[in-house]
């Protein structure tokens, strides 16, 4: 583990060393039940999320981490520590995906256990009564930092000379159908976070982060915030998403335009995707933006048991016309986005996003979105966590994932025309 998140340990009571020990039956003493909770946090209480912690050892967290805070003396160290413990948390979950700690009884792979640990800590932060004032606004800040440091979105680097691909994923969603969901995106961005894969073009190493299925940190900006430290030094980027059952897609266009289905709160938002303020941005906004990840390439390789394609289909209102069309190849001259290939969903955001701020950037690298297959169970499973075809399905994926980046990363962009 690094000095920092040793260091975080300690400031959080992990290790006894900085403020007074805690045994993981202590109960907090600083802790307000009754405080609201997002729709997101109160799933916690939910027997499956409960078995996702327990079976894969990550119950530990939200067991320490509650009391913990019971200890911290001032708003200072109390940023400070719940940023390490965020670190602490990414970094276990990325050493876990990647068989450097106890799975537990649960897939290796699996993104879940931080996904619901990291609710864990927000629910505690959120109920939170410390011993010196806090505003809603600065408890608003920490959360805002425990999210970005348990995502990977602040520990990004790149050191040696090898080229650099960054890659985003995603958080299980639509739980409310199937509370058992795990997103393919999230768990290939924690299996692939600080690996070197061999390219046409040399080594290159990947650095991952996750996104939360939500629509307001979008709109305040929490893609461009990550994403643009980091595309002027990157060879390559892709986001990544589930997309489609038994298929991968690469989208060719992203489009302008949120299409209100509800986010794991239950929130939705419809309109054209807002671009918060002080970011770099094109105007006049464009309706579609393409992708240059060599897609040509990515479709003619052997990377894997799914087949991959060319997706081109948008759903547009073409110039002069009030009702929105499927069209099969692309946007037509002067069209209003409706959907881009992605959907109008956060998939689609995202890509329009991150392809948007490349552009605004003056950049010319491979980047755009890859759509995995949907991760499904045993057609027999109703009930349980994982099953041989789901881990099977999930390590597929993962293992095509990085095929994929391997042709992409080797090969020249897409012209943006093309």
């Amino acid at each position: 583990m690094r000095a920092r998140t040793l260091l975080a340990a300690a400031l959080l009571g992990l290790t006894g060393t900085l403020v007074p020990a805690v045994t993981a039956a202590a109960t907090p003493t600083c802790a307000d039940a009754t405080a609201p909770l997002t729709v997101s946090e109160q799933r916690l209480a939910l027997p499956k999320p409960q078995e996702v912690l327990l079976r894969s050892g990550f119950d530990r967290f939200g067991r320490l981490f509650t009391p913990s805070l019971c200890a911290l003396p001032n708003a200072r160290l109390a940023t400070a520590a719940v940023r390490a413990q965020g670190r602490v948390l990414w970094e276990a979950a990325v050493a876990r995906a990647q068989g450097r700690l106890p799975a537990g009884t649960l897939p290796v792979t699996d993104d879940r256990p931080l996904y619901w640990a990291r609710l864990q800590l927000t629910k505690a932060l959120r109920q939170w009564t410390p011993s010196f004032p806090l505003s809603a606004e600065a408890r608003a800040g920490l959360i805002d930092t425990l999210e970005r440091s348990s995502r990977g979105q602040d520990s990004i680097g790149y050191p040696g000379h090898v080229r650099r691909i960054l890659v985003s994923g995603f958080d299980p969603f639509q739980l409310d159908l199937d509370i058992r969901r795990s997103n393919p995106s999230g768990a290939a961005a924690l299996a692939l976070d600080g690996t070197v894969i061999e390219t046409a073009a040399g080594p290159a190493r990947i650095e991952t982060a996750v996104f939360p299925v939500l629509w307001d940190p979008f709109a305040a900006g929490v893609v461009e915030r990550t994403f643009e430290p980091w595309l002027k030094r990157v060879d390559m980027f892709t986001t990544i998403s589930q997309g489609r059952v038994g298929r991968f897609d690469v989208e060719r266009y992203n489009g302008r335009w949120r299409g209100g289905f509800p986010d794991n709160d239950n929130i939705s938002r419809t309109g054209v995707i807002p671009i918060p303020a002080g970011v770099p941005t094109v105007t006049p906004a464009p309706e579609f933006v393409p992708t240059t990840l060599p897609y040509a390439a990515i479709v003619a390789a052997p990377t894997g048991r799914f087949p991959v394609f060319d997706h081109t289909e948008v759903t547009e209102i073409p110039a002069g016309q009030t009702t929105p069309v499927v069209s099969p190849t692309g946007p037509t001259p002067d069209s209003v986005a409706r959907a881009g290939g992605g959907g109008d969903y956060l998939s689609n955001e995202i890509a329009y996003r991150a392809t948007l701020l490349r552009d605004a950037l003056g950049l010319h690298i491979p980047g755009g979105h890859l759509h995995t297959p949907v991760l499904q169970f045993a057609a027999d499973n109703t009930t349980e966590l994982t099953d041989p075809t789901f881990e099977t399905n999930q390590l597929d994926i993962i293992n095509q994932v990085r095929a994929v980046l391997v042709v992409a990363a080797g090969a020249s962009p897409a012209s943006p025309s093309s």
